[in-house]
């Protein structure tokens, strides 16, 4: 597989960190989890599935796991001595705790210049924030992106999905592949200073145009993906179920609307976005309400329009589309899963299912490093690992 030989020494919690050593495991790395006495929080998160919660099963298979007291001088050294060993450092503390523990990354590039080193963070390991503790939603509202879920006047409605989180974990894993990339060349690794801030900023250049030309929020109801246009919004149906029109293209809008006998409303969806297009959507309102959502699932399915039937959790989970694409998928306990996205020809990804006890890994990954029997015995009565 396409990572086969690359070692991660994941000391990361919850979501960002692990969903990158996960994925990386995936694809043939071997990612030594790092984690305190008590354990990654995933561990007792909901209900277990044969012996593991769901959220710990869909980001930390495939992983060994090591318990580090790293308040213990000897834990710091076991963990430079792995770190040797090892291609990537994944770390999510606030900002400064490494470096305080001695094991920040100018200290790591002593013993391993190689390795590629990588923290997460909500804010940055710099800026005015840099000591702020927050997850997802904290990010999400100081860079704006909650504010964008107002509708008529009312708060902002907390976020569907953690979308700061997986926005950091998804370029920190870029990051990180880059200078593994680079590292062939020229030999040496790197340090990431990744932020859900930054990555997460990072996704709005399709709403920011008020901002830049005319130094005001957006409007939201005159915006396309934020009900503006009136082929791309949700509309309820005859069952209380939904259906979402998902491109506002003019071929789309004509294919529909011809179809549906109204080619008269073509000319005002190229109007801007927005109040003039109320005829339109009240149109739709109405035409939508009259049959259910999978009567229209099955009308529109060969009407070449950009749609989809609103489903929930457990519809889409068992509906066929994700399973065929192998993203949904059984491992050997017989337990349902989420699969890798990132889809190789060659060398694709090959989940391996497998799920660490906490601190299973410990002795093994001590002989490793050179702690023999009577060494490791000495190491656990003192609570080092």
């Amino acid at each position: 597989m396409k990572l086969d030989g690359i070692r991660v020494l994941d000391l990361s919690r919850f979501l960002p960190g692990p969903w990158i050593g996960m994925t990386m495991a995936d694809h043939g790395a071997e990612v030594i989890k790092i984690e305190s006495f008590e354990g990654e929080p995933t561990r007792h998160l909901g209900p277990e599935i044969k012996g593991f919660p769901a959220y710990f099963r869909n980001t930390q298979r495939g992983k060994l796991s090591m318990t580090l007291n790293l308040k213990s001088e000897e834990a710091r050294e076991i963990f430079l001595r792995l770190a040797e060993q090892s291609d990537v450092i994944i770390d999510s503390f606030r900002p400064g705790v490494m470096g305080r523990l001695g094991l920040g990354y100018e200290a790591v590039k002593a013993r391993a210049p190689r390795a590629v080193y990588c923290s997460l963070s909500a804010f940055g390991q710099t800026g005015p924030l840099a000591q702020r503790p927050s997850h997802d939603v904290g990010a999400q509202a100081m860079t704006g992106v909650l504010s964008l879920g107002r509708n008529d006047g009312k708060p902002p409605s907390l976020p569907t999905l953690p979308v700061a989180d997986i926005a950091v974990a998804s370029a920190a894993l870029i990051g990180i592949l880059m200078a593994l990339l680079k590292r062939e060349k020229s030999g040496q690794g790197d340090y990431l200073d990744m932020a859900m801030i930054d990555s997460l900023m990072s996704w709005t250049p399709h709403i920011i145009s008020s901002v830049l030309h005319e130094g005001r929020p957006p409007e939201l109801e005159n915006e396309r993906l934020h009900g503006g246009a009136a082929f791309y919004n949700v509309y309820r149906t005859a069952d209380d179920q939904y259906i979402v029109l998902s491109g506002s293209e003019m071929n789309f809008v004509e294919n529909l609307l011809n179809a549906l006998g109204r080619p008269d409303l073509v000319a005002v969806c190229k109007l801007p976005w927005g109040k003039a297009q109320d005829p339109v959507k009240r149109y739709l309102e109405e035409t939508f309400a009259t049959k259910t959502r999978d009567e229209w699932d099955r009308w529109l399915s060969d009407k070449s329009v950009c749609y989809g039937p609103v489903l929930d959790l457990k519809e889409a989970w068992d509906a066929p589309a994700l399973r065929d694409r192998g993203m949904i998928v059984k491992g050997p306990d017989g337990v349902e899963a989420l699969g890798t996205p990132i889809k190789f020809k060659e060398e694709p990804g090959q989940p391996t299912f497998k799920f660490a006890a906490l601190g299973q890994h410990t002795d093994e990954l001590l002989e490793r490093i050179g702690y023999d029997a009577e060494a490791r015995a000495k190491l656990h009565a003192a609570k080092v690992c």
